[in-house]
């Protein structure tokens, strides 16, 4: 099967479109001829590689891939051929303590799939493996494009506001990067919940996409200051609940604009890891921090009933062509797109 591959880390150029032997399901597995993958900054951060964090070479990245089932391991039971599905890509034992309470990212064997596992074991591929408990029907509503952009995104963006941050109608919630993959979740969660989204955004055309998906103000960061804009929206109270995954370059401002016994919720930090704040913030005004990882998948088919009910909508940017994933990938690291990336193998 046709793959795009990286056997070194680097820049886009050590990408390459070719040939990878076909994946065989075992007994427990299921076999996805994959007519859609979208794109996550994981794979960016796997390309480039991360101090501590071994990647099996040669690597197949996708964390995200609708499809039809082509084929199930022999004691595969509830998923058969022919089956549309989209991939739950949280990797773990389903056996132990963790796992047993619905809790499978405390599992000392997760991994999120098509970032840590391999080698050739994601979604930027014409077929993929994953293990069938893995596999959940696609919404009868979405086309494979609009299925394949949802997973990660959605189910990590619930977990931190719903599961994590706990959010409430009527709640203000400072949403970073609103036109992104998470943002553009964020958004339409905070509308499901009746809260109030500030989505910040860095341009007029993000910011006029961010309105369309129900955010309640939009701040441009370009132009504006974000901690001075929440100020003036919340009349200086400050917001109920800050949506954090960029880190370093935002953390104080976090900080600054969360209310007294407000929550920040943090899944990541795509600019860097060294996040500074003066701790009197944190035991003088009360604050909470809630560090939240993916989701399991109770928390995935919660979201999911949303989509099917029309209340959240896949955001698409653009779908290309799998050979085309080194441009994708160079979109997304000038911040030049607006909700999703997917990808299409030409076989699909």
């Amino acid at each position: 099967m046709k793959a795009v591959v990286f056997e070194q880390h680097g820049g886009p150029e050590v990408l390459q479109y070719r040939e990878v032997p076909d994946p065989k399901p075992g007994p427990n597995d299921v076999l996805i001829k994959v007519k859609a993958a979208s794109a996550n900054y994981n794979d960016i951060w796997a390309r480039r590689g991360l101090p501590g964090v071994k990647f099996d070479m040669p690597h197949v990245s996708g964390s995200d891939a609708a499809g039809v089932v082509a084929a199930v391991g022999s004691e595969v039971r509830g998923v058969k051929p022919g089956d549309e599905v989209l991939v739950h890509p949280s990797m773990s034992c389903r056996a132990c303590e963790a796992c047993t309470s619905g809790q499978e990212f405390f599992c000392r064997d997760f991994k999120i799939w098509g970032f840590q596992t391999g080698p050739n074991d994601g979604g930027h591929a014409e077929y993929a493996r994953v293990p069938a408990v893995n596999a959940v029907p696609k919404p009868k509503n979405l086309t494979f494009e609009q299925a394949a952009s949802l997973p990660l995104v959605l189910m990590t963006a619930w977990r931190m506001l719903v599961s994590r941050a706990q959010v409430k109608p009527g709640d203000f919630v400072l949403v970073w990067g609103g036109a992104g993959g998470l943002g553009t979740m964020a958004i339409q969660i905070c509308k499901v919940f009746n809260a109030r989204a500030i989505a910040v955004v860095s341009s007029d055309e993000k910011a006029k996409r961010c309105q369309e998906l129900g955010a309640a103000y939009v701040v441009n960061r370009s132009k504006q200051d974000v901690a001075e804009q929440v100020r003036n929206i919340t009349n200086r109270r400050g917001v109920d609940i800050v949506f954090e995954h960029v880190g370093q370059a935002t953390f104080p401002t976090s900080i600054r604009s969360l209310r007294w016994g407000g929550s920040l919720v943090t899944c990541g930090a795509t600019s860097g890891f060294e996040a500074v704040t003066d701790v009197r913030f944190l035991w003088n005004k009360q604050l909470n921090f809630h560090g939240s990882h993916m989701g399991n998948k109770a928390e995935l088919l919660a979201a999911l009933r949303f989509v099917e009910s029309g209340h959240i909508k896949p955001v698409i940017d653009r779908v290309l062509p799998l050979k085309e994933v080194p441009q994708g990938q160079e979109l997304m690291e000038q911040d030049k797109v607006v909700g999703k990336l997917v990808y299409v193998p030409e076989a699909a």
